[in-house]
């Protein structure tokens, strides 16, 4: 009975870590890389060993790497003042506590914004704003390729073990 618990303990951190991939309030990688793990315990490690976990970490250490920087990127490339890299990180902040409206659009006002405070115009700075956006998609869409590509290496691993 311990043995099926822990297996559906393993499953709903996987499950949730597929829905952290696209919440930023939840650690998604991390999530999946724990019910892997646990899994894997449970299993005794017969059937996804040490290099199988240590190459899925790997990936998910990249993944969320990606996923920290990516906002930041999209901002950097468009030549973003250091206010809109702080109004984009508070904007992701203070979004979180609004649902999926605040998530999508705190990143945007909050680069919007700290341009707008660095005194440039306000076509420089939504420009600024939609760059610092579409990077942050864009590490949300990588961590959930990541994440997809974390469980089926594992799924990998259980088939050939």
């Amino acid at each position: 009975m311990l043995e099926l618990s822990l297996y559906l303990l393993a499953a709903l951190l996987m499950i949730g870590g597929l829905a952290g991939a696209i919440l930023p309030a939840l650690p998604g990688i991390p999530m999946i890389f724990g019910g892997i793990w646990l899994a894997a315990a449970v299993d005794g490690y017969r059937h996804v060993g040490l290099w199988w976990l240590v190459g899925i970490g790997l990936l998910g250490a990249a993944g969320v790497v990606v996923d920290f920087v990516a906002g930041a990127l999209g901002a950097k490339r468009v030549g973003a003042s250091r206010q809109a890299l702080w109004g984009a990180a508070l904007g992701t902040f203070v979004g979180m506590f609004f649902g999926v409206p605040g998530l999508l659009l705190g990143p945007f006002v909050g680069a919007l914004g700290g341009e707008l405070l660095a005194g440039n115009g306000a076509l420089r700075s939504a420009h600024v704003g939609l760059s610092t956006w579409l990077g942050l998609l864009f590490g949300t869409l990588f961590k959930l390729v990541v994440s997809c590509a974390m469980l089926g290496l594992f799924a990998l691993a259980l088939l050939l073990g």
